[in-house]
């Protein structure tokens, strides 16, 4: 199969990779969004777990990443319940790491294990411990293929960098031990600032945090009044979306009419309705400088700034008054 991805080009995927693109635990996250909630207020935010999942992949590749690691970058968000990490707020799941603590089961309950059998892998080496893939996940603040394929693909897609920007950052990509570095201070400084336009300005911006709110109260007096569960979750967006639509309950319906494209919110902090905090989401990749790797806040000032900033918003939170919804 010919995949064209809209950042790193057009690639041949067959074999192994191609039955599993096919795969339906594959197939369903074209049908769940990225941004949780976001699509749902803002339709030009459309990016999905599918596109995600296929440039993490990608991009694995691309950095000379084996086969096996490209699978598992394929595979580490089959998990994630129709709404993505909404589903972490219903539950007050303050790691928003829900879909991790359902993996294994999800994984064992498809034909994933029995596709990766028939190539002569046993899924539990592959799948079950991520430590084995240093591309793919490496803990905050470093980088790594996940954190970087997220940030780039949903800034890229909401017109926020250009596809002229992002080949100069990953030009500017160093690999070793496995492990992702960049080449200078400037390339840093670009890959920060870019990351906070996604986990402060477009995580938290207000109309996002209106979506996860309401859709997050949604879902928890749906699944409360057992008019879905936890298993219904684990199909599309839409498909639960159509539940929720054919439900009589008063309650589900009217916090559904309030989910729209036409709402119109602001941040205010003194005559706000809303208030929420996110999961605190620090960067800083090390440089290699003088032959040795150091963090970049030690060599850059803007981006000791830029990470004192964003700590102090995550600590904060964001105040939103709701004008018409």
């Amino acid at each position: 199969m010919k995949i064209i991805d809209s950042i790193y080009g057009d690639y041949l995927i067959d074999g192994i990779l191609e039955e599993l693109i096919f795969s339906k635990p594959v197939q369903r996250l074209k049908g769940v969004y990225q941004g949780g909630a976001s699509y749902f207020v803002n339709d030009k935010w459309n990016v999905t777990r599918y596109e995600h999942s296929i440039g993490v992949m990608l991009l694995i590749k691309k950095l000379g990443g084996s086969l096996e690691e490209q699978i598992a970058g394929l595979l580490h968000d089959v998990s994630h319940t129709a709404f993505s990490h909404v589903i972490d707020f219903v539950f007050e799941n303050k790691n928003e790491d829900y879909h991790e603590k359902i993996y294994h089961q999800i994984i064992t309950d498809s034909e994933i294990p029995r596709i990766l059998s028939k190539y002569g892998y046993d899924y539990r080496n592959i799948l079950l411990d991520n430590s084995n893939w240093s591309l793919l996940e490496q803990p905050a603040p470093e980088l790594c293929v996940d954190r970087i394929d997220y940030t780039l693909r949903d800034m890229y897609q909401y017109e926020n960098i250009t596809k002229e920007e992002i080949e100069i950052f990953l030009d500017n990509l160093i690999i070793r031990e496995g492990k992702i570095y960049l080449k200078d201070i400037k390339t840093a400084e670009w890959f920060v600032r870019t990351y906070y336009k996604e986990v402060i300005d477009f995580f938290m911006n207000p109309l996002n945090i209106y979506g996860y709110d309401f859709l997050a109260k949604t879902l928890k007096i749906a699944l409360d009044k057992k008019i879905i569960d936890i298993n219904t979750l684990l199909g599309t967006d839409e498909e639960v979306m159509n539940f929720l639509r054919l439900s009589n309950d008063k309650d589900v319906k009217n916090l559904l009419n309030h989910l729209h494209r036409n709402v119109i919110v602001k941040e205010d902090k003194v005559e706000y309705h809303l208030h929420r905090k996110n999961k605190l989401r620090l960067i800083d990749p090390s440089v290699f400088y003088d032959d040795q790797l150091k963090p970049s806040s030690e060599l850059s000032i803007e981006i000791k700034k830029m990470n004192e900033n964003a700590k102090r918003k995550a600590d904060e939170g964001m105040y939103v008054k709701i004008i018409s919804n």
